[in-house]
Formats: structure tokens, sequence, C-alpha cells
């Protein structure tokens, strides 16, 4: 007698979700949790899923944040009113995050918009060379990085130099971001910042404290985006200040 043809169950439709999820959002025991026992209120799933949502929703805005800051200076022409010195710092602030995150083997969730925003800084800061009618130092500029970072994310960099790289961010976010507050109040303005940019740097650092102590539990990475939302709230600060008194300046006349 022959036997019966086993025929494969088809896959439920549920597959490439769960799939999709358990990749980007969270573990299996979550996916249970809220899925299998329908148990939505369960409060350290909802804390993963709020981690990870953050996260990439840092990611993808990173990919943009600084975009109207590049498009403004192209369009000015002029990158009157920001300081070389503060990109360099803000460079190597995110330059060491994002060595500190791979060494460490963080997810990309946790890090990933250091990636974009690296990127961004430095066409800023060949922009603020080129426009400075210094374009073959601004070419230099980053030639230079580019190496330096390739160094220091191969295996020949010990893990010591990163870490300290890292614990080094905070004094380099302050002074860095001291010092455009400082340009700022000297020229009476913000000139060619973006306020979208600047907006959306500070509610990214705030975002991040939540997600870097979820993600990562790692408190020096926490506290770096600590300092770092606290000096962007500065500069917001001013952006605001500056607006509404420019504002007030044109009716006045």
């Amino acid at each position: 007698m022959a036997e019966p043809t086993v025929v494969d169950k088809p896959s439920s439709f549920m597959d490439p979700f769960k799939g999709l999820l358990l990749t980007y959002l969270m573990p299996e025991s979550c996916y249970d949790e809220f899925f299998l026992h329908f148990n939505l209120l369960d409060v350290p799933c909802l804390k993963i899923l709020l981690s990870k949502g953050l996260g990439i929703g840092i990611i993808l805005g990173s990919v943009m944040v600084k975009l109207p800051q590049i498009l403004k200076l192209i369009g000015a022409r002029s990158a009157e009113g920001l300081s070389f010195n503060s990109i360099l710092l803000e460079l190597l602030a995110i330059t060491g995050t994002m060595a500190y995150s791979i060494a460490k083997q963080f997810p990309f969730s946790a890090w990933g918009e250091a990636l974009f925003l690296m990127l961004q800084t430095v066409t800023i800061g060949f922009l603020i060379q080129h426009y400075g009618g210094k374009t073959t130092r601004g070419v230099m500029f980053v030639f230079v990085y580019m190496g330096l970072l390739v160094l220091l994310l191969s295996p020949v960099t010990p893990l010591s130099v990163v870490t300290t790289m890292q614990a080094s961010n905070m004094p380099a976010i302050i002074i860095g971001r001291l010092i455009q507050a400082a340009t700022n109040f000297r020229n009476g303005h913000t000139g060619q910042l973006s306020a979208i940019s600047v907006f959306l740097l500070f509610a990214g650092s705030l975002a991040r404290i939540f997600t870097s102590l979820q993600e990562t539990g790692d408190t020096l990475m926490a506290l770096t985006y600590v300092i770092s939302s606290s000096c962007n709230g500065i500069i917001a600060l001013q952006v605001l200040y500056y607006w509404n008194s420019a504002a007030k300046q044109k009716k006045m006349e």
C-alpha cells in the first residue's frame, strides 16, 4: 500500500511580519508576550519596543538631520556664523561614539545615527573651508579624516584608545558647543546655522539618553548623551533668542 503523500503545511501569513519584528524591534520572548499571550502591557517588553523604535527613528532622521544645514550653506554660498573648530570637536565626539560602539559590538540601532552624522559633519567642515576660500585645505581635511577613521576602526587600534576617545567626548562636546555659542553671542546672530538641524540634534540627543541605557546599559554612553543634550539645548535657546530678537527688530523698523 502506497504511503500517503505528505503535504507541507503552508507558512502562516504572520511569518514575514514576525521575522521583521524579531530582526528589528523585539526578542522572541516579547513577540510571544504580545501576539501569543496578548499581554500588551508587559513593561520590560514595552521598554524594549520603545527603545528599538526610537533608535530606528533617530537613525532614519539622522540621514537628513544636517541636510537643511548643508543646503543653507550651499544656497547662501557662505559659512558665516559657523565655527570650523566647533565642527572639528563635534566630529571628534561623533567619531568616538561610533568607534566605541563598533568596538563594543553594540546593536546598530543604538548608534547608527553617528555614521550619517559623521558624513554630514565632514561635508559641512569641507563647505566651511571652501566658502572661506580654502578649498585645498578642505579637501585635505576630508582625506586626512577618512584616513584616521580607517585606522581607528581597524584591529590595529587597541580598545583602550577607543575607550579613552569616548571618555574625551564630554569635554569635546562641551568645548565645541561653547565655541559655537560664543561665536553666536559675539556676532549677535546665528548666521547660517540651520534652526531645523539644531532642534533635530537636540531632540535626537535627548531620546538617545533612554535608548543607550536600555540597549547598551553603558553609563559612559548615556552620560555622553546627557552632556550632548545640555549643550545642544544651549544652542537651541540661542536660535530662539536671536530669532525673536530679529523679529522684534523688523517690527520696530
